[in-house]
């Protein structure tokens, strides 16, 4: 759908412009692309893309730098992956200002460092535009480049920029806009005494998008790390210390793969009802913000490794790797993709008995890797609900079709059947009885195991899962209760 579609205008056609208005309308004005029209950068988006489809591409970057500077590597990259310019995150604002403009006959350029080839693209997408300046692969079409290039092209202009390299355009137009600027740009512009227009601002507040991007919720995942302490019936103040150091680690990390996974995913989130709103594929945070963040979480979880036993560090290795090869190919090799996934549950489990010095017992990883193995079916089965509910056939980014449906969802009843048949296997043992002093009192959980399990695949058969299974739980007040009759079941057996 074009993205200028529902754009309005409030000017009325049949009121003849003021003489002001009627020359400022045969002015052309002057669009930048990567955070003005895109909230996002383009040239950043296109890496992602190239690291995603291409990843041994990347080493070439440097080399095409070297030889042609950047408007070299852009045309480069342009040459290997093609952005989809539908789905780009345009700032709205822009585009009803701009449509508004269209309408009234005004000489409209988009002006970009980007690729000529995207920024055509992007020009024939909004039919906006009267012409196109951009990159050409010799000369990067920002800053005085930019500026040069506008002067051979107009006496004068007006111009709408965002950050600094937008300045001398900004500072030898007519009349200066600004979209979402960055704060050295607002100060540069203050210290220039360069009135701004208006400022088309189309962005999330920061504090919540940089929470978003880090995913904490998803942290709740990292609380298995504390299962075999507790399980243990060992639990002292220096092991739950260390189970906490553990923990943040764990979490550290485990953000800074999300934000790696999201920037690689940027191209198939856009193309989703629900992850196109995620921060990067929104363009409320940029790439390069990402990639910052995420070696500031891999240096906090870095840093408390010291603290930690060294096996827990070569977990935290395993899970990197693991996580790597998942975002980098795996999660688009179907079958493979679940059980990686209930792979890294379970290894959460080991990280947290390495970090405590406590045992897994087979009968613990039995359970989890068929319990998680059924969660992570019905992660994809409730995606290809939504797309059958959408008209699509196939999933975008993953090896999984609308008619595998019914086979994945047998996959995961079974494997959700075969984590409590584990359990119900493991209080049969005698040896249960050293722990549990009321060890029979255990088979009062498996009822609601079972409740809880089929309830999710119910919900998922009716398309009401929209989310993570383990994130639905710890929002869901049902799942909430009956995991604390769970808990309080497994207390009053060790009474």
């Amino acid at each position: 759908m074009n993205p200028i579609a529902a754009a309005t205008t409030s000017a009325d056609p049949d009121r003849p412009p003021s003489a002001n208005r009627a020359a400022e309308l045969t002015r052309p004005l002057c669009v930048d692309l990567d955070g003005t029209l895109v909230k996002s950068d383009t040239f950043y988006d296109s890496i992602c893309l190239l690291m995603r489809s291409h990843p041994s591409s990347i080493l070439s970057l440097p080399f095409w730098v070297a030889r042609g500077g950047k408007a070299r590597a852009k045309a480069e990259v342009a040459r290997r992956v093609s952005l989809d310019v539908v789905h780009l995150p345009y700032n709205q604002a822009v585009l009803h200002f701009l449509t508004q403009e269209h309408r009234q006959g005004r000489p409209i350029y988009l002006t970009t460092g980007a690729d000529h080839s995207l920024a055509d693209r992007v020009a024939r997408h909004t039919g906006l535009f009267t012409g196109v300046v951009a990159s050409d692969g010799t000369t990067n079409m920002i800053g005085k480049h930019k500026l040069a290039g506008l002067r051979k092209l107009f006496p004068e202009f007006d111009y709408i920029g965002n950050a600094p390299p937008d300045l001398p355009a900004l500072v030898s137009s007519q009349k200066a806009y600004v979209a979402n600027p960055t704060l050295s740009l607002r100060l540069a512009l203050k210290a220039r005494k360069i009135p701004i227009q208006r400022n088309f601002e189309d962005q999330a507040p920061l504090p919540r998008t940089l929470l978003k991007a880090i995913r904490m919720h998803q942290w709740a995942k990292n609380v298995l790390l504390f299962l075999p302490l507790l399980l243990s019936h060992k639990l002292t103040g220096s092991s739950f210390a260390t189970a906490v150091a553990a923990f943040f680690s764990f979490s550290f990390i485990a953000s800074a793969n999300y934000i790696v996974n999201d920037l690689l995913d940027i191209e198939s989130d856009r193309h989703h009802p629900r992850k196109r709103f995620r921060p990067f594929a929104a363009g409320d945070l940029t790439a390069v913000t990402g990639a910052l963040m995420a070696i500031l979480l891999a240096g906090a979880s870095c840093a408390l490794l010291p603290f930690l036993p060294a096996a827990f560090s070569l977990w935290l290795l395993f899970y990197v790797v693991a996580t790597s090869a998942y975002s980098f190919y795996l999660k688009r090799v179907p079958l493979v993709d679940v059980l990686m996934l209930s792979g890294l549950y379970t290894l959460r489990m080991l990280a947290g008995g390495a970090a405590t010095n406590t045992p897994i017992s087979p009968w613990l990883s039995s359970f989890a890797i068929f319990l998680f193995l059924s969660l992570a079916m019905v992660k994809r089965f409730s995606e290809l609900v939504s797309l059958r509910e959408r008209g699509v056939t196939q999933s975008h980014g993953r090896g999984y079709l609308v008619s595998d449906l019914d086979q994945i969802r047998s996959f995961a009843t079974a494997s959700a059947t075969a984590a409590v048949v584990v359990f119900s296997l493991y209080i049969s043992r005698p040896d249960v009885d050293v722990l549990y002093r009321h060890s029979g009192r255990l088979w009062l959980i498996v009822p609601f195991m079972l409740f809880w399990l089929y309830r999710v695949l119910l919900l998922a058969s009716r398309g009401e899962m929209n989310e993570d299974p383990v994130i639905f739980a710890i929002r869901d007040r049902v799942s909430l209760a009956i995991g604390a009759c769970i808990a309080i079941l497994a207390a009053f057996a060790t009474l």
